[in-house]
């Protein structure tokens, strides 16, 4: 692995390094003071005293950073920290001892300065290095035998007490640090996690708001038509006009078979089978003609027309799938409430961009109370206006709805056509 591949060092590993390299420091101190002892062995009982006292420390010690350890890790569940205290106290009294018994120990202070700087409160921690730091002095001034202190022997301890606290005061900085960046990690995994929810939620939301509009503007205009139409066929029945019924039953049927054709491609997440096999001219010419013959079978007299104005380019087929389900929304609206005698779709290609107008002339009314069914009654209708402003928008769209009471309604639908499309359009013309 390069230089260049090599993972970032963080502060937290400078930490662990750091703490590893005090216990090893401590370890390789200790294990000299006992080699010191064994080749030099104390007069009389402390023969065997020093050297039990070094194991007791040695096992001391281990205890301590082992269950730190563990803590950390997650296999010890009680944290060792509330025994720290009494831990430091039972490693600092066997250092002192043995320090008595031999000067080699001495050196074991430097690792137990960090240990008190960092377990201790701040004023406290100071307070044992200075204390620890005169034990020191004075060990080695009394094995050197001479009258007054070697500057050695009170450099040497001084400058350990304070590179001990320089040091113990960087460590807490990067403990500190490692610290706000774990905290600022935990809360980035928590952001991202509300994130990912939020983003589920919300493409749950719209996957519903889809078929919510999918189902307005196909499946449930056909049950309302079969509805309306097998209504009409009874009454044609009644009244024995047989051709009438005839004409009915066959719409309610066709309707049928297109109903299912549309539920069978939601199921398959395709789009309006009205346009699978044709194009969008054609499907909306079909249209026309249906809705003609559905308003004949419930004894009506709505004429349709389809006309379209320019030359037709090749449409995306979410703009072809708008452009559609807007006509049908729109003519259902015109045969369930216009009570029109005759509606023009028309579809024009303008260049920069595709329009659709549907009129009707029929009872019209005031477009300021769409305000007041824009989100639907509560009986499920009234959705199909604000189905068809969402389709529209989510194609960079625009509609607009102008209609006065007696007057009719034109229902006129923009989408922009991108420069590729301009251009085709511009060259097939040329």
């Amino acid at each position: 692995m390069s230089a260049v591949d090599a993972p970032p060092v963080t502060s937290g590993m400078i930490l662990r390094f750091l703490r590893v390299s005090l216990h090893v420091g401590f370890a390789v101190l200790l294990a000299v003071g006992m080699v010191r002892l064994a080749v030099e062995p104390a007069a009389g009982a402390g023969r065997y005293i020093y050297p039990a006292l070094s194991l007791l420390l040695a096992a001391a010690y281990l205890v301590g950073t082992v269950a730190e350890k563990r803590f950390a890790g997650g296999t010890l569940a009680r944290n060792p920290r509330r025994l720290a205290i009494l831990w430091l106290a039972v490693v600092t009294t066997l250092w002192a001892v043995l320090m008595i018994g031999s000067v080699e120990f001495s050196w074991l202070v430097f690792p137990l300065f960090f240990l008190h700087l960092h377990l201790l409160p701040r004023w406290a921690g100071l307070a044992m290095v200075v204390l620890m730091t005169a034990g020191v002095v004075w060990s080695q001034w009394a094995a050197s035998g001479a009258a007054v202190p070697p500057l050695a022997v009170v450099v040497g301890p001084v400058f350990g007490a304070a590179f001990a606290v320089a040091t113990s005061k960087a460590y807490m900085l990067l403990y500190q640090e490692s610290e706000t960046q774990r905290l600022a990690a935990d809360e980035l995994r928590r952001t991202r996690a509300e994130l990912a929810a939020t983003q589920h939620e919300s493409g749950v939301l719209a996957e519903r708001a889809r078929l919510a509009r999918e189902i307005h503007d196909t499946l449930a205009q056909g049950f309302s038509s079969i509805i309306l139409v097998s209504r009409a066929a009874r009454r044609s029945l009644e009244s024995g006009d047989l051709d009438s019924t005839a004409e009915s039953l066959a719409m309610v049927e066709a309707t049928a078979a297109e109903n299912l054709a549309e539920a069978r491609n939601f199921v398959r997440g395709l789009s309006s089978p009205a346009l699978a096999e044709t194009s969008l001219v054609e499907s909306l010419s079909r249209l026309c003609e249906k809705t003609q013959r559905e308003a004949a079978a419930r004894g009506g007299t709505l004429t349709c027309t389809f006309r379209l104005d320019g030359e037709p380019v090749d449409l995306p087929q979410p703009y072809r799938v708008t452009l559609l389900r807007a006509a049908q929304a729109s003519l259902a609206n015109v045969w369930l409430h216009a009570a029109a005698g005759s509606a023009v779709v028309s579809l024009a290609f303008l260049g920069s961009e595709v329009t659709l107008d549907v009129y009707d002339d029929g009872r019209g009314f005031e477009p300021e109370t769409l305000a007041d069914t824009v989100a639907g009654r509560a009986d499920g209708s009234g959705f199909g206006l604000r189905s068809l402003r969402e389709r529209v928008v989510a194609q960079q769209g625009t509609l607009t709805i102008e209609s006065a009471p007696g007057e009719g309604t034109v229902v006129a639908i923009r989408l922009p056509l991108d420069a590729g499309q301009s251009a085709a359009q511009g060259d097939e013309n040329g």
